[in-house]
């Protein structure tokens, strides 16, 4: 049998504090805001403050209230955090989001309150796996955490749409796609898997041993470096329009 695992590679040991840190997944959640900075960084002279209320916005929803959401959901991270707290922390989260939505209608438009609705709307949807799961897939991934904050943080900056922002989305569609393909197998590796066994037997007769690890290894280093290169890519956006 293999060791047993954490249930993610940027899993914290248990208890106390480090639950929470285990529970806003820091690599994932920093990645999918990188999407809100590449969006606000697509017009010209993004304005700071609108980019950091949005960062906020998306912060309590993703970060906090989905994965709050997600835990409750079956504790898949195994945290000790209390149902009651994950409750007061998906509806808070999503409450501060909307909260900020809100008051940017006044000076952003109405173009914004689409994004306010539909928002809080995925977040149950994907992560309670409502409506028999259809947006509980890799597509509803990718359209929700990639594209929709690329998207959202653009039209908080210009009150509208245009072609720029919808390739941008595409492209974050496809880099979460990516995310969701290689977490998927991740996950299902660390959480749900007791043991591996067999071999890999090379041309030349060798064998080298197949352990979870090993399956293990490519996929983390991939989202690791991934994760990186958004956060990375995001800040030299916004370095090139703020500095």
């Amino acid at each position: 049998m293999d060791e047993e695992l954490s249930p993610a590679y940027y899993a914290a040991r248990g208890g106390g504090w480090r639950d929470w840190w285990t529970l806003l997944h820091p690599p994932y959640t920093a990645w999918h805001l990188s999407y809100v900075v590449i969006g606000a960084c697509l017009v010209p002279r993004p304005n700071l403050g609108r980019l950091l209320a949005t960062l906020l916005a998306f912060f309590a929803a993703v970060g906090v209230g989905a994965h709050a959401l997600d835990e409750l959901h079956g504790r898949p991270l195994g945290t000790s955090v209390a149902s009651v707290w994950l409750v007061v922390a998906t509806v808070g989260g999503l409450l501060c989001a909307v909260v900020i939505g809100a008051l940017a209608v006044a000076e952003v438009g109405l173009s914004l309150v689409p994004f306010i609705v539909a928002g809080p709307l995925l977040v149950v949807a994907y992560n309670a796996e409502l409506f028999g799961g259809i947006v509980h897939t890799d597509a509803g991934f990718a359209a929700a955490w990639g594209s929709f904050p690329l998207l959202c943080s653009y039209v908080a900056q210009s009150s509208t749409l245009r072609t720029a922002p919808l390739l941008g989305a595409v492209a974050a569609f496809a880099l979460s796609y990516a995310q969701r393909a290689l977490s998927t197998p991740a996950r299902a590796l660390r959480r749900r898997t007791q043991s591996v066994s067999g071999s890999i037997r090379r041309r030349d007769g060798s064998e080298d041993p197949i352990a979870t690890a090993t399956l293990l290894a490519p996929l983390e280093r991939a989202l690791s470096a991934l994760s990186w290169a958004a956060v990375f890519f995001a800040c030299s956006l916004a370095v090139a329009r703020l500095g």
